[in-house]
């Protein structure tokens, strides 16, 4: 069986100022039933784009509502969710960001991996979250 590929996009569109050319999309999903996502930042999904600029639990918020969007257009949900990564890019959001996580996840015990990185893709972007779900 071929892996399903959810919301394919090119580079191109997501990053116009840089000169990129890669074809990727947002969810894998893996012999019908590992899910991966790739890292949600504060990007409407729709549009490209980014929205709660310089507000990392507001990025958070709209990086779990796309996980959560994602998750469903692939036949699952957040209680899937078996493994979380949260990059940050100051150890000052933590808090803020966590809550925001904690408030999506609850009862869904996944494990959890927290990171603080200088910089992501975007200068905007101020967290960015990614999961793995088996449906």
């Amino acid at each position: 069986m071929k892996h399903t590929r959810i919301r394919k996009f090119n580079t191109k569109m997501t990053y116009p100022d840089q000169n990129l050319d890669n074809d990727l999309c947002q969810v894998v999903i893996a012999k019908g039933s590992i899910v991966f996502l790739r890292g949600q930042i504060g990007q409407n999904l729709d549009t490209n784009e980014s929205v709660h600029i310089e507000d990392a639990t507001g990025q958070a918020e709209q990086a779990m509502f796309n996980i959560d969007m994602l998750l469903k257009e692939a036949g699952g949900d957040l209680n899937d969710i078996c493994k979380i990564t949260i990059y940050i890019t100051d150890p000052r959001y933590r808090e803020g960001v966590y809550k925001v996580v904690g408030k999506w996840l609850k009862q869904v015990y996944p494990v959890s991996t927290g990171i603080v990185v200088s910089a992501l893709a975007r200068p905007e972007w101020l967290v960015e979250i990614d999961a793995i779900a088996v449906i």
